[in-house]
């Protein structure tokens, strides 16, 4: 992190004029960006595209007996042809959910400036790769991308490349609309992206459906509540031991669902739960670890840095597991293929699936990190400048939005790797003298006002 004066320099260019460039985008309510922790709620008719999805899970239970909460999780969200996302994914007003960057510019603008910070705590190297992972509607990189643009003398130099980690096809698109005005190029001669195009200010941006197909190189990645959508095992503590929870088809009522636990131990129990554990009901997200690992690996070869935000806890909570639907919470087993299926991100697991290739800081709440990284600054300026009088009141119910303890304040956390010699000098233990002081990682320290 740059010195403040430096800093708020950086945050006014990387901002630009002060004025009303864009009305904060959503009114949206708490329940809509909170996603409450709690069972399942709110039920409503299922579609006719329901059935399909419905249909397909009770002959497969049929067939094979019950399935893990993963591979339930797995069919209901990226079926190819039935699935949640991609078929529908519902983000924003008119969706199931909003998110962050739909309820204000501010939110990408200041994830931009971290990664500019990070880029000149670490010498402002030649290139970076933006890499983002499940990038929703492509709001959160288009903010960065005018924080890129507004910092366009400082990039001057340096290649900056956006690579977008994408499974569904009607996201993708969306995603395109967004960043290029819809002008891309399908199945480019470059083989391991399936999509690419130019952004509106210039910067090439690749699509692609699995992480390990992103060129190697410097790179900052970010997941923004991608890690909750994955799917995870479920675990329940018995006087037999450990059990998993499966799902099953209810047989007082056979075209519907329920959970009942398997008979004995299963290969997911032997391996994911540790010998420690203490909660009587766990949440394992193997895929999670699988793709932390990547990362560490990559950072800990080519450098960069990776920012996670989710809902989270780190090691404490138990049954997390919930649906959304129309912004209201929905049972998990009911229509699946028309609700967003989420659990709350164990960071202590990411934690130790780095394997101490990567070090990591966090998790630490939200609007700590909002507040560290000078929203309060950016939103005087904004209110000093702001249009009218409802576009002052969006703006305050924006911030309120994010930085509330009671609404997403609280609930999201954010969570980062770093190469370890970001953090230490690699010869401070032998001369500890020899090197002046790194610089902080931006967010994760209180930013001191003078």
């Amino acid at each position: 992190m740059v010195p403040l004066p430096a800093r708020r320099a950086l945050l006014a260019a990387a901002l630009g004029p002060a004025g009303c460039r864009r009305v904060p985008r959503h009114r949206a309510p708490a329940a809509a960006a909170a996603r409450p922790s709690s069972g399942a709620g709110g039920e409503a008719e299922e579609p006719g595209g329901a059935t399909a999805m419905l249909r397909h899970l009770l002959l497969k239970l049929r067939a094979t007996g019950p399935v893990t909460v993963a591979e339930y999780m797995r069919e209901a969200l990226t079926n190819p042809g039935q699935g949640y996302y991609t078929r529908r994914g519902g983000i924003g007003e008119s969706g199931d959910f909003v998110t962050s960057p739909e309820i204000s510019q501010v939110f990408g603008e200041l994830i931009g400036i971290w990664y500019i910070s990070e880029w000149i705590a670490t010498g402002k190297p030649e290139a970076f790769q933006l890499v983002e992972l499940g990038p929703g509607r492509g709001t959160l990189t288009d903010d960065i991308l005018r924080v890129f643009n507004q910092l366009a003398s400082l990039l001057s130099k340096c290649d900056v490349s956006i690579h977008l980690v994408e499974v569904s096809p009607k996201l993708s698109e969306i995603q395109a609309l967004m960043l290029t005005g819809g002008k891309v190029q399908s199945d480019p001669e470059d083989k391991s992206a399936y999509m690419k195009g130019v952004s509106k200010t210039g910067i090439p941006i690749f699509w692609y459906r699995d992480i390990q197909d992103v060129p190697p190189g410097y790179s900052f990645y970010l997941a923004h509540e991608f890690f909750d959508a994955l799917p995870i095992h479920k675990f329940q503590r018995t006087e037999k031991g450990w059990r998993e929870v499966l799902v099953d088809i209810d047989p007082e009522v056979p075209d519907q669902l329920r959970f009942v636990l398997s008979p004995s131990s299963t290969p997911a129990t032997e391996n994911f739960i540790q010998p420690e554990e203490m909660r009587d009901h766990v949440e394992v997200c193997p895929e999670a670890g699988v793709i932390i690992q990547r990362l560490a690996g990559r950072i800990e070869k080519d450098g960069g840095a990776a920012l996670v935000a989710d809902y989270g806890h780190d090691g404490t909570k138990t049954d997390t597991f919930r649906g959304f639907r129309n912004h209201k919470l929905h049972d998990v087993l009911r229509a699946p293929g028309t609700a967003d299926l989420t659990a709350d991100v164990d960071f202590s697991y990411l934690r130790k699936m780095t394997q101490g290739r990567a070090a990591t800081l966090g998790p630490i709440k939200q609007r700590e990190f909002l507040k560290n990284m000078g929203i309060d600054l950016r939103l005087q300026v904004l209110l000093q400048n702001s249009c009218d009088g409802a576009t002052h009141e969006q703006l305050l119910h924006s911030y309120d939005m994010l930085m509330n303890p009671k609404k997403m304040g609280d609930s999201f956390n954010f969570f980062a790797l770093l190469p370890h010699h970001r953090l230490v000098h690699p010869d401070k233990k032998h001369k500890p003298e020899s090197k002046s002081p790194l610089p902080p990682v931006a967010g994760f320290g209180e930013l001191l006002l003078k």
